[in-house]
């Protein structure tokens, strides 16, 4: 090989050598300057939550008090949070049936909420949703004019279902269900609006219940304020429990 293509070698090597310098030094000045805007942006969008906005129509909830919970809890900057934990707070409050938390920015956070809707008590300290769910609030007087539903707690869409179909009976007779309790063995027991219980046990429900208008509607609609229950478990008529005073226990 001669000396000029030697040297010219040399050069091309040389050449190669501080390109890939130039190219390092270039990237790593690049890597520099990204990382520290990516810093900069994290420092950004990582800010602490400044706002939490509470959406959805509430009657029961109060969003300013429950935004200030939640906000007093919050120990981390917004991209830090755990959304999925607040979420689990957040449906912890009874009256929540449903929420999902976003981040936004400025540094905040936005709450939808969705509430229950009570459409019956449940028992003596719960009430019911559309769905047959139960929740345990703090009650109300005011939730004392839903009717009363009570059972086995799997069967509360069941209880709900014959509660509609039987007040859809009775008002063709006046008459408007205030409660219905399922027993553990199936026994159904009723209660009216005019206070009077009534025992219809758990076999030929409708036909006894209809049975049981029909002497209603004859001989005891008259009387109803003195009548305390009335037991229409029997084949041919029904039994009588009269209020203190009102009269003795008959059948009919």
């Amino acid at each position: 090989m001669s000396r000029g293509s030697v040297e010219q070698h040399t050069q091309q090597g040389l050449d190669r050598y501080w390109r890939s310098v130039v190219l390092l030094t270039l990237l790593v000045v690049f890597v520099g300057i990204g990382s520290s805007a990516l810093r900069e942006l994290w420092g950004w969008l990582n800010q602490p939550v400044a706002e939490i906005r509470m959406a959805g129509a509430t009657r029961h909830l109060d969003k300013t008090a429950l935004a200030q919970t939640l906000a007093g809890g919050l120990t981390s900057p917004l991209l830090q949070l755990d959304l999925k934990q607040i979420q689990e707070q957040l449906i912890g409050d009874p009256w929540v049936h449903s929420a999902s938390v976003r981040r936004q920015w400025p540094p905040s956070l936005e709450v939808q909420l969705e509430e229950e809707v009570p459409v019956a008590r449940w028992g003596d300290k719960g009430l019911l949703n559309h769905q047959g769910d139960i929740f345990w609030p703090e009650l109300k007087p005011e939730y004392r004019a839903l009717p009363r539903l009570s059972g086995p707690a799997h069967e509360t869409v069941r209880i709900m279902q014959q509660f509609h179909d039987l007040n859809r009976m009775f008002s063709s007779e006046g008459l408007r269900l205030t409660g219905l309790t399922l027993e553990t063995r199936g026994a159904w027991t009723l209660e009216l609006d005019n206070g009077i219980r009534v025992i219809a046990g758990r076999e030929q429900l409708v036909p006894r219940l209809k049975r049981f208008l029909s002497i209603y509607r004859q001989n005891l609609a008259e009387k109803a304020g003195q009548i305390e229950q009335i037991d229409i478990r029997y084949t041919n008529g029904v039994a009588v429990s009269w209020r203190a005073g009102a009269g003795q226990d008959n059948a009919g």
